[in-house]
């Protein structure tokens, strides 16, 4: 798959009106557009493995389900999160995540929801602040992991010192286990840690790529269309700036978002 290729294939998710199913698949995508020399079939072949070997545990409880999961991927397969260097981009790239079995708490998280699709079993992406984790339901009931740290079970009091430990507490958050993801925001939230790191390096090309990319498979995300504009204008490349706020103005309507494009379209004609 080449990076163009895979940018077609971003852009025709985006244009589809259901969820991404094959989550694993679409990380990929993403991945090869920074890293068109690796091994791509090297990396599908592994997620074929994973789903080859997720368990069948059809009428298991989520406990169960959820340790077998952790089972395969932290014990077989030796996934865990990078603690020595966190932040490092290579976090955030599945194929590189592949490769080396460290990664961030959310590509650690879609390893999980491809299994976990392979074995039948319901499980969602929770968009937890600060740190991704990842539900799995049976037998009625649901539990939550943290596949950063080998799919440790998180309750009550973790997930309150947890919220703490990245900048809690919440006031208003509600409960935010209730707070589900589709895959597409998944994918969205993987690439958003690319985005906002290039960025705060100074590389705002490199977000602004980044956001674009985005923008394939999430066409109708008005945010980041602002996002998009906003770095394209620091960058004094305001037709592209100009064209992003069309877009942001028209699917927000927010008042930033209009004034900025009344700004634009005087200073270029």
């Amino acid at each position: 798959m080449t990076p163009e290729a895979a940018r077609a294939f971003l852009a025709r998710l985006g244009a589809q009106a259901e969820d991404v199913e094959d989550i694993g698949f679409a990380a990929l995508a993403f991945a090869v557009i920074d890293r068109p020399d690796a091994d791509v079939a090297a990396a599908r072949a592994h997620l074929d493995q994973l789903a080859a070997e997720a368990p069948a545990l059809e009428a298991a409880p989520a406990e169960e389900r959820a340790g077998a999961l952790a089972l395969l991927l932290a014990g077989r397969h030796g996934y865990a999160g990078d603690r020595a260097t966190y932040d490092d981009p290579a976090n955030a790239n599945l194929l590189s995540v592949i490769e080396r079995r460290r990664g961030l708490p959310v590509a650690l998280g879609i390893l999980w929801l491809h299994a976990a699709r392979a074995a039948g079993f319901a499980a969602w992406g929770i968009d937890f602040p600060g740190h991704f984790l990842v539900g799995v339901g049976g037998g009625g009931r649901t539990v939550t992991v943290d596949p950063f740290d080998g799919g440790a079970v998180r309750t009550g009091e973790a997930l309150a010192a947890l919220l703490e430990r990245v900048g809690g507490p919440w006031e208003g958050l509600g409960d935010p286990l209730q707070r589900r993801m589709t895959n597409r925001d998944v994918l969205l939230r993987l690439q958003n840690n690319l985005r906002l790191r290039r960025a705060a390096a100074g590389d705002l090309a490199g977000a602004l790529v980044a956001a674009q990319d985005m923008l394939r498979l999430a066409p109708g995300a008005g945010p980041l269309w602002r996002e998009a504009a906003v770095l394209a204008e620091r960058l004094d490349r305001h037709r592209d700036a100009l064209a992003a706020w069309e877009r942001a103005a028209a699917l927000t309507g927010e008042d930033e978002a209009v004034a900025a494009l009344a700004r634009l379209r005087l200073r270029l004609n």
